[in-house]
């Protein structure tokens, strides 16, 4: 991340509130969806959650850690950025490397697990 230190500030009585608020809002639309079932169509009773959720997150927005997440975010992808991501044929190439590993590191566990079968048949005198 950036060498940017965020304050850590506890939250205030007016963020508790809007915290409530926020959970408040979410339970109401998922109250109200089972509550209007079979009365509402189900498009409109999930538009109704969908607003609900928005507006919880529009109001968790304006708390201290509202914000810490928004600054998060942000320099997540200022890093995202900065990545610099395979060509197609570096990651094909990768791919058939693994499936190479995983076939040789199978059979050694296959012939490690015969093994070990042929001696406990021997140790049992089956």
């Amino acid at each position: 991340m950036t060498s940017n230190t965020l304050p850590n500030p506890s939250a205030n009585s007016a963020d508790i509130v809007k915290y409530a608020l926020a959970l408040l809002l979410v339970a109401a639309g998922i109250a109200g969806y089972y509550y209007f079932d079979g009365q509402w169509p189900g498009i409109v009773r999930t538009l109704m959650v969908v607003v609900a959720v928005v507006l919880a997150a529009v109001v968790f927005i304006g708390t201290a850690k509202g914000v810490q997440a928004r600054e998060f975010l942000k320099e997540s992808r200022f890093e995202l950025r900065k990545v610099v991501w395979p060509t197609r044929q570096e990651a094909s190439k990768t791919m058939w490397v693994v499936i190479a590993a995983v076939i040789v590191i199978s059979l050694i566990l296959a012939a490690m697990d015969w093994i070990i079968q042929l001696s406990v048949q021997a140790l049992l005198g089956s």
